[in-house]
């Protein structure tokens, strides 16, 4: 069994535009840099991907190794989500500026995620996913 529950998978990859996915990652300070990512997609049980188009604060501190929140809020959601129509999923990012994954996760971005990057300037982060939770920290089963 993966680390990201099939029941999510759908809710995660059709959340943008209107439930759009935060990114969370640690600014030297300490304090959470928080920023929303449309591209966020389930890569397969145990990954999410993102697209970082090379612009901002997130995109600077995004690393191998860098530890990543990814947060999910709908409370149409309830049905899936019980609590709160929540979760969060914890992970380390690894990026990837060529190859099958930057190809694969490119491929599958939604169009509106594209045409913000046509020049292809950007690179694909796949983070590796240790645990999925709940509002109140219990793992989220399938």
């Amino acid at each position: 069994m993966g680390t990201i529950p099939k029941k999510i998978h759908p809710l995660i990859d059709g959340a943008f535009p209107h439930h759009t996915c935060l990114i969370g990652t640690v600014l030297d300070n300490g304090f959470a840099q928080i920023t929303p990512r449309g591209s966020t997609q389930v890569y397969d049980d145990n990954h999410i991907s993102i697209w970082e188009r090379g612009r901002g604060t997130t995109t600077a501190l995004m690393k191998d190794g860098t530890k990543t929140t990814v947060f999910f809020f709908d409370l149409g959601a309830k049905d899936v989500l019980p609590i709160g129509g929540l979760a969060r999923l914890y992970g380390t990012a690894a990026i990837h500026k060529s190859g099958p994954v930057y190809d694969k996760v490119w491929e599958r971005l939604i169009d509106a995620e594209k045409n913000g990057d046509k020049d292809k300037n950007g690179w694909a982060v796949l983070i590796k996913i240790d645990r999925s939770e709940d509002l109140l920290g219990q793992p989220i089963t399938d």
